[in-house]
């Protein structure tokens, strides 16, 4: 707003300068109109193009504004209050109020409509000019100053709200952070330790009735304690492993494996582990014909491939297990059928929730977390369980977290 006012006040005094210079009396009064009209023109040229430098100069030093009133003053004689330089004292109190307030503002008023009664009055004593005349341009520097007092209150008013609303915006962003830390954190424990604990319990039961028997197998006791102590290694791996990831101070680039190359070995992987044959299909012949997949990327489907794996080995009594990728237009389609019992009729994310199963809600997570669409349901198939990916093959840059779908959504049994 202040580099507006001086930037008007550089019009006028352009434009009065030569009725200035013309009226001037040879010689002395000639330079000092001069002189004033170079000093005014630069202070006003100089804080119009750099406020930011030289404003708090200004705020400090009032005495800066006084002199240059009255170099105003100078050029007001000379050229008379009929011209454009008389507006420019009306800025003097305008630009008070923005920088001092209401206190510089009154003073500035008061000295500025003095100096333009008092030229008023003497240059025009012989022509009679009205009273209202004479006050005329007073009563504006009046109105000036209180106007620039009221739009620095303003603005400092809305300083303050803006400040408010950045703050509050900061903290809802921190809490939406913590909030997807925690989501995270959630999927990161169900889809890893929770279900390798999961399987170290199961196997401490079966080493528990084998050795309880009348007559143990030494042989079976050996080898279910060797399944326990695998299971309780790959639950401290994938602790360090969680761990790891949380004190990662930079976030992740291209350390993952290519995609086409790390999912038919997690398949591998899953199959040695369960005895539940995988099998991998490639719609473009090979792998090496998919498109590339960011490493942000592949990691949330290979974890939504790998919780729909063990879906289908711990919940759906399945025997065989079909992943099937594809380029579909300006999509890539990621497709994990497997033959079992199928979800039940009427699931939903809030029943699941509420029931303690939070697989499928955390596959629908980092779906919309990699900006893919989901669906889980019977599909085109006869029976089984059909877990359906279209990712964008050109997704926005970055992948960053984003809310998840309504809790309510069915997960329907057809596609």
């Amino acid at each position: 707003m202040c580099r507006q006012v001086f930037g008007f006040r550089l019009a006028m005094i352009v434009l009065s300068a030569p009725a200035a210079l013309l009226n001037a009396a040879p010689g002395l009064g000639a330079r000092l109109v001069g002189a004033a009209v170079v000093v005014t023109f630069m202070v006003s040229y100089v804080l119009f193009r750099d406020w930011e430098r030289f404003g708090p100069l200004l705020l400090r030093h009032p005495s800066l504004l006084a002199a240059d009133t009255l170099f105003g003053a100078f050029l007001l004689i000379s050229a008379g209050p009929d011209t454009t330089l008389a507006y420019v004292g009306v800025c003097t109190p305008l630009l008070a109020g923005l920088v001092y307030s209401w206190r510089g503002a009154a003073g500035f008023a008061s000295l500025q409509a003095l100096i333009l009664l008092l030229v008023h009055t003497t240059l025009k004593a012989d022509r009679h000019a009205p009273v209202a005349e004479a006050l005329l341009l007073p009563g504006l520097c009046v109105i000036a100053g209180a106007m620039g007092s009221t739009l620095r209150n303003l603005m400092l008013r809305f300083g303050a709200a803006t400040q408010a609303l950045t703050a509050v915006q900061a903290r809802l962003a921190a809490a939406e952070a913590v909030s997807a830390e925690r989501a995270r954190l959630a999927r990161e424990m169900h889809d890893s330790v929770a279900k390798t604990l999961y399987g170290v319990a199961l196997a401490a039961d079966g080493l528990a009735a084998t050795a309880a028997a009348a007559e143990p197998d030494p042989s079976r006791v050996r080898e279910q304690a060797e399944l326990v102590s695998r299971s309780a290694r790959r639950a401290a791996a994938e602790s360090r492993e969680l761990l790891t990831d949380l004190r990662r101070d930079q976030p992740e680039t291209g350390v993952l494996p290519p995609f086409w190359r790390d999912l038919p070995g997690r398949a591998a992987d899953f199959t040695r582990r369960t005895g539940l044959p995988v099998i991998c299909h490639w719609d473009a012949g090979a792998p090496a014909g998919l498109p590339p997949v960011p490493p942000p990327v592949a990691r949330l489907l290979l974890s939504i491939t790998t919780e729909a794996l063990e879906n289908a080995h711990r919940h759906a009594s399945a025997t065989r297990v079909d992943v099937r990728a594809a380029a579909d237009g300006h999509l890539l389609r990621l497709t994990i059928h497997d033959d079992g019992t199928g979800l039940p009729p009427g699931t939903t994310l809030e029943r699941l929730r509420e029931s303690g199963h939070f697989g499928l809600l955390g596959m629908v997570e980092r779906a919309a977390q990699a900006g893919a669409r989901i669906r889980v349901g019977r599909g085109a198939h006869a029976r089984g369980t059909e877990v359906r990916l279209d990712v964008p093959l050109r997704p926005p840059a970055g992948v960053g977290p984003s809310p998840p779908p309504a809790a309510s959504t069915p997960l329907s049994r057809t596609a």
